[in-house]
């Protein structure tokens, strides 16, 4: 391994103190207090995610508490990331240019964030710069201990996030010889084999994971402002003013060797999938982030044979580190913010409700953000209760449900319009919190249909079978149902009551592990055009559940 310059341990370790001391006096982010509550019950898989970024939260706790016991393995990893892209690079100029190196890296938008924020995109691209590093090698010495690492950062690349796939899929398809390559194959095999357990998981979980985020995410009608001039901000924000100098140099760049072409191939890839997936859904700045590597080299490497990009990468690079510096500020001081962040008041608000509730567990109502940002910051217990107008989320699946059941509870809302206490929620929102004082929920009662499309001129009765999960027996009695029509994007718009009928109306319990049949007919809808329908739950007067998957409703 090639020795590093003196200037860029320095540069380094003053970089690892700034993230350090960033990740203790910033508040915890949503998404970061979701994936710390992942870490509190270690798993092979998690409802939006691989397991990788709750691996991280869990490392980070053993060293440190609070906040920094969520992020230090994310400064480590970023550190981690700059080595393995200095590495990657063999240009003998480069060591004359550790600064310039440092300018264009640490300028980059999220690769900057990534510093220190604990999200799924840390590993990610820590994984995309060793596979990179490994690769190179791979390429040109291919070796049975070379093909067994190739295949277990491979792995960790698809534990970090399922859009790791693109990264390997690229790459792979750069040197399409890889397919004669034994090497290549113990490789895929190595990686396969390492990615076992959370294949496993997906199977034990019934795709939970595979199905939200390609069949069940809601979404809604294009917009070509939003979705795709979207898109081309988002390739814009990755680089900020070097924006232009950057994709020059990805435009000059010619494939003159394999490992080239796999970093053209990963770029121009990344870009031309979510180019096309902006027709269809908007697309978040964080799901291009892997072409911030890629185009680090790129850049890095025309910088050391251009003097015009040189001169105006560095000076467009130092713009956005001031900028960066003043934004990382803001994260901290909420007085000097001209926006109202996430980082900002989550410890007061979470204190407010505390102060009063003491370890009464709260219970919010659709929000998969606020539990966990409670819990964290309270030390009690919490749960997202989700309804079928919310999403499905982590707490429908892990056993955060029976910590808070037949317990009372404070029901906290932003939808409630009065309670027993008002409380501050996140963001300056107000909202209303009622005691409970006997909290039962069934959130994971399933409502199966055996058809996966139904004619909205459908009068027949529809067969409806209710299963229970649960250790326990429930009351039929306590269970209401409802039909609710979703839009052609599958947002849901309209609840409406049903009363099925039982086939066997003696029935009064609903047994554990057992399943009840019913049969219904479709209500009538207001809504024009539904596309889809559900079949929701509601228990002990809660607003309904999503027990059910959505059914296509066709002509």
């Amino acid at each position: 391994m090639q020795k590093l310059p003196k200037l860029f341990i320095y540069l380094l370790g003053i970089i690892f103190v700034i993230n350090l001391i960033q990740s203790y006096f910033t508040d915890l982010i949503f998404d970061e207090a979701y994936y710390w509550h992942y870490a509190q019950n270690m798993a092979w898989g998690y409802f939006d995610h691989p397991p990788m970024v709750a691996f991280l939260v869990k490392l980070s706790s053993f060293f440190f508490e609070g906040e920094l016991g969520v992020r230090f393995m994310s400064c480590l990893l970023s550190i981690g990331t700059l080595i393995f892209i200095w590495l990657v690079i063999d240009n003998p100029k480069k060591k004359d240019y550790v600064l310039h190196f440092f300018v264009l890296t640490f300028s980059m938008t999220l690769l900057n964030a990534y510093g220190f924020f604990t999200l799924p995109d840390t590993p990610l691209l820590f994984f995309t710069a060793v596979f990179l590093y490994v690769y190179k090698k791979f390429i040109t010495a291919p070796s049975v201990v070379l093909a067994i690492i190739l295949g277990l950062v491979m792995s960790a690349l698809m534990y970090s996030k399922y859009h790791a796939v693109l990264v390997i899929i690229f790459i792979l398809l750069s040197n399409i010889k890889l397919v004669l390559n034994k090497y290549a194959w113990l490789a895929v095999f190595v990686a396969l084999l390492g990615y076992l357990p959370h294949f496993l998981w997906l199977y034990e979980n019934n795709f939970v994971s595979i199905k939200y985020h390609l069949f069940e995410r809601p979404n809604r009608a294009y917009e070509f402002n939003d979705y795709t001039v979207g898109f081309f901000l988002n390739l814009l924000a990755l680089f900020g003013f070097t924006f232009f100098w950057v994709y020059k140099a990805l435009w000059k760049t010619k494939r003159t060797d394999a490992f080239n072409r796999a970093l053209l191939f990963l770029t121009y890839g990344t870009i031309l999938f979510f180019f096309i997936s902006s027709f269809n859904r908007r697309i978040q700045t964080q799901w291009i982030i892997v072409i911030s590597i890629s185009l680090a080299i790129i850049a890095f490497n025309y910088m050391l044979e251009n003097e015009n990009a040189k001169k105006w990468i560095y000076r467009m690079g130092l713009v956005n580190i001031v900028l960066l510096v003043f934004v990382r500020f803001i994260l901290v001081f909420e007085e000097i913010s001209p926006l109202h962040y996430e980082s900002h008041g989550n410890k007061e608000w979470a204190a407010s409700i505390s102060d009063r509730v003491g370890d009464t567990p709260v219970v919010f109502e659709n929000s998969y953000r606020n539990a966990p940002m409670y819990a964290f910051y309270s030390g009690n217990t919490s749960f997202s209760l989700n309804n079928v107008m919310y999403r499905r989320n982590q707490y429908s699946i892990d056993d955060s449900e029976s910590k808070v059941q037949h317990k009372r509870v404070l029901y906290v809302s932003q939808y409630l319009s009065k309670g027993d206490i008002a409380v501050d929620l996140p963001k300056q929102k107000k909202g209303f919190g009622v005691y409970m004082d006997n909290f039962e929920s069934f959130r994971k009662l399933r409502a199966i249909l055996d058809k996966s499309e139904i004619s909205l001129k459908n009068d027949s009765p529809i067969d409806l079978k209710i299963y229970n999960p649960y250790d326990f027996d429930i009351a039929i009695n306590k269970l209401k149902y409802s039909v609710v029509y979703h839009t052609q994007y599958k947002r849901p718009e309209e609840i409406i009551g049903i009363t099925p009928i039982p086939k066997n109306p003696n029935l009064t319990v609903l047994k554990a592990k057992d399943t009840l049949y019913y049969s219904f007919t479709l209500p009538a809808f207001k809504m024009e055009n539904p596309g889809y329908f559900k079949v929701a739950i509601s228990e002990n007067g809660l607003q309904p559940g999503m027990n059910g998957d959505n059914i296509k409703l066709v002509n």
